[in-house]
């Protein structure tokens, strides 16, 4: 991935009809569920209503060990997540799941997604005397869920209820004394999936990835604008909100996703690969040999190799113990990070003219750093080629791209321009059009407005990352 396009967060549920350590699963599903988010992750537990949770910064396995999670003690709900910030910036009053003490009793939700009207919500509530203890917009969602609840007959209701004022992307998880419940945005912005296990424990997820890596099957989707409550009666579906198609982000097949997950119907690793084939198709040049960046460029060098008949090679070696606490000795550039997280097979690319497939350039720079380390290592020429269409505009449903002002496909009119920034021989990305025909058995619509600058939904003021923080700070 070039260069710091961030996902945006994992969230995981399990519903058990005894007693177990529901923690243990859990932390089992964000640990599948990592590559969302790397910044910050959170258990909680429900134990005959008693809730008990732990939250840190760091990953899943620098936050949890066995004796944490024993410490969380036995349950039959349980709820995690795994973060990137998307609104609100870091601290523990950020790190979900979020936990919320009220007349009618206890609830933790997890969330991914981001709201567009975040900011209108959250005045409403100041503006009555309501205090925020977080900056992100999932403290909005709960608020409007607690308020509703004090007026409907269960949480489903009150959920039901509100969903028509929450603007934007929302796959949520919510944990109450007896139930969990899922609940997905309209247009189906983000993934959620349930599965579950021979001994009859049900799970929600983003990813299906995870759902295997905690014992269980994938069932199905979770549908857009759909309410999935699971008790001790078995799984009930309201589907007052749900309405034609949906959009999921196709950056999910792209890049977020893991290569092994199914969303919506589709496969992830098939979807790579097609882009690749698209490319192939579009955009084909003599070389020699077809590598990827990895992770998640090598799917689609692979489809890449194949339609174009070009030998595949294994071009990088990426180091996988770096974690987030890794620093350099000194401030060096993000170009010099890539030393430490990739290196070159200097036999596959030496004397011989390479195809780069990566999966999106965003500002270049660490692009420009690979290139040259093929160049170092050998290659007579580098023909770069992107599983994505080039990104233009901003993107209001949980993907990191703030701003414009730094997008190289920004800064300069055309792609000879960015090739020879970045030091290649030719420069091609796939085709919008194609990103609506990757993911063949996505049951879905899809979101491409971070690369067409078309939204599903109408985007009247653009929400700014960190906004809250700003607001206090200024």
């Amino acid at each position: 991935m070039t260069n710091n396009i961030h996902e945006e967060c994992g969230v995981f549920g399990i519903y058990s009809d005894r007693t177990a350590n529901v923690a243990g699963t859990v932390y089992l599903g964000l640990y599948a569920l990592q590559h969302r988010g790397q910044e910050a992750c959170g258990i909680a537990v429900c134990d005959d209503g008693v809730f008990s949770s732990k939250k840190g910064e760091g990953l899943v396995s620098e936050v949890f060990d066995e004796n944490t999670i024993k410490s969380l003690g036995e349950g039959n709900i349980a709820v995690g997540h795994v973060r990137y910030s998307t609104t609100g910036g870091g601290g523990l009053n950020n790190i979900q799941p979020l936990t919320i003490r009220h007349i009618k009793g206890n609830l933790a939700l997890a969330h991914n997604g981001n709201l567009v009207n975040a900011e209108e919500l959250r005045r409403g509530f100041e503006l009555s005397g309501a205090i925020f203890h977080s900056t992100s917009d999932t403290e909005a969602i709960a608020y409007e869920i607690v308020s509703e609840r004090l007026k409907s007959s269960s949480t489903e209701e009150a959920v039901s209820k509100i969903m028509s004022k929450l603007k934007g992307a929302y796959s949520c998880v919510l944990m109450t004394a007896t139930k969990l419940i899922a609940f997905r945005d309209p247009n189906g912005f983000r993934p959620l999936v349930m599965g579950k296990r021979n001994d009859g424990a049900y799970i929600i997820a983003s990813e299906s990835a995870a759902i295997k890596a905690a014992g269980g099957e994938l069932v199905r989707d979770i549908m857009p604008g759909e309410i999935a409550v699971i008790d001790k009666s078995g799984v009930r579906s309201i589907r007052t909100n749900t309405c034609g198609k949906g959009s999921l982000c196709v950056f999910e097949y792209i890049y977020f996703a893991r290569p092994d997950s199914v969303i919506d119907g589709a496969s992830v690793h098939h979807a790579r690969l097609r882009a690749g084939q698209y490319l192939a198709k579009d955009s084909a040049v003599a070389a020699d040999v077809v590598i990827g960046v990895p992770d998640s460029g090598l799917d689609a060098a692979m489809g890449y190799a194949k339609e174009s008949g070009i030998p595949y090679g294994i071009g990088f070696v990426k180091n996988k113990y770096i974690g987030r606490s890794f620093i350099l000795p000194e401030q060096h550039s993000r170009e010099d990070a890539v030393n430490i997280k990739l290196s070159v097979i200097k036999e596959t690319v030496n004397g011989k003219r390479v195809v780069l497939v990566d999966d999106s350039i965003v500002r270049g720079t660490t692009c420009a750093r690979i290139v040259q380390l093929l160049r170092e290592a050998g290659a007579k020429e580098v023909h770069m080629r992107v599983s994505s269409p080039p990104f233009r505009h901003s993107c209001y449903f949980g993907t990191d791209i703030d701003s414009e002002d730094d997008l190289i496909a920004c800064r300069y009119d055309n792609t000879e321009d960015i090739a020879r920034v970045i030091g290649a021989d030719s420069l091609a990305y796939l085709s919008i059009e194609a990103t609506s025909e990757i993911a063949e058995d996505c049951r879905l619509g899809i979101c491409n407005g971070c690369f067409s600058g078309k939204y599903p939904i109408e985007i009247t003021k653009a929400p700014q990352k960190n906004k809250f923080e700003q607001k206090i700070h200024r």
